[in-house]
């Protein structure tokens, strides 16, 4: 079974337009605990606002701009208008399977199910039961959005005050919550990134010996569109591609 090149995930985003506390709009501030994560700007302007250890940091998007971060690094996209980009994640199925921690306020971040309280999109209590329509769907990414730009907005006046230094009660409490799930993503990575840098090594010992017969298993993929809407992700609407029909498995 193969996977996107590199064991990658690949999806494409739209920002959310969402005015913000701060007068922005955008998505929700978070950080991925053992993913690296790219992006591939293709229309609109904004920005990515940092929190790592190089401190705070504003850097433009614009098409055409390419860049990436290492595990750790709190992002927020903001747009200035129609912002969309192509995501590319490390680890495909890690991101899916949790890697990642909203900055909800530090009361929440400690309470296990107050956070997973505030991370679900489950309907709001004031919404009737039923299937969620877009705009509950709308109400209750926007309200997580919040939440998560509430305890941001503390800890980016922490950071710019004292220095990364600041961020360490955040990765502490990261930590703690996925603590039990990390022992599951070792099967994951395993399976996908280390299983294709494994292959990788086969066949370079193959042709190091003169051999090719892995040539012969060349092959071209596809993936299909999921059928909109788009998803409500943490920053944006997603259009993701499913794998399974073909040799992969859901991305994001």
């Amino acid at each position: 079974m193969d996977w996107f090149p590199g064991a990658t995930a690949v999806s494409a985003l739209r920002v959310y337009g969402w005015p913000a506390a701060d007068g922005r709009r955008g998505g929700s501030p978070h950080l991925h605990t053992a993913s690296a994560e790219g992006y591939v700007v293709t229309a609109g302007t904004g920005a990515l606002e940092t929190l790592s250890g190089d401190g705070y940091a504003e850097h433009p998007l614009a098409p055409g701009t390419v860049l990436w971060f290492t595990p750790g690094t709190v992002h927020r996209l903001v747009t200035d208008g129609d912002l969309e980009l192509l995501v590319v994640m490390q680890n495909a199925g890690l991101p899916e399977a949790g890697d990642a921690v909203l900055t909800f306020p530090p009361e929440v971040l400690a309470d296990p199910a107050a956070y997973a309280a505030a991370a679900s999109l489950a309907p709001p209590a004031e919404i009737e039961a039923g299937p969620q329509s877009g705009a509950d769907l709308d109400l209750a990414a926007r309200r997580r959005r919040d939440l998560a730009l509430e305890g941001y907005l503390r800890l980016r006046e922490e950071v710019v005050a004292r220095g990364p230094a600041a961020l360490a009660p955040l990765y502490q409490a990261a930590a703690a919550l996925v603590r039990e799930r990390a022992p599951g993503w070792a099967g994951l990575w395993r399976e996908r990134a280390l299983a294709q840098a494994e292959r990788t090594g086969e066949q370079l010992r193959e042709l190091a010996a003169g051999r090719a017969g892995h040539l012969a298993a060349s092959a071209v993929h596809h993936a299909v569109p999921t059928p909109p809407p788009r998803r409500h992700g943490m920053c944006g609407h997603l259009q993701t591609w499913d794998f399974t029909g073909g040799s992969g498995a859901p991305r994001n």
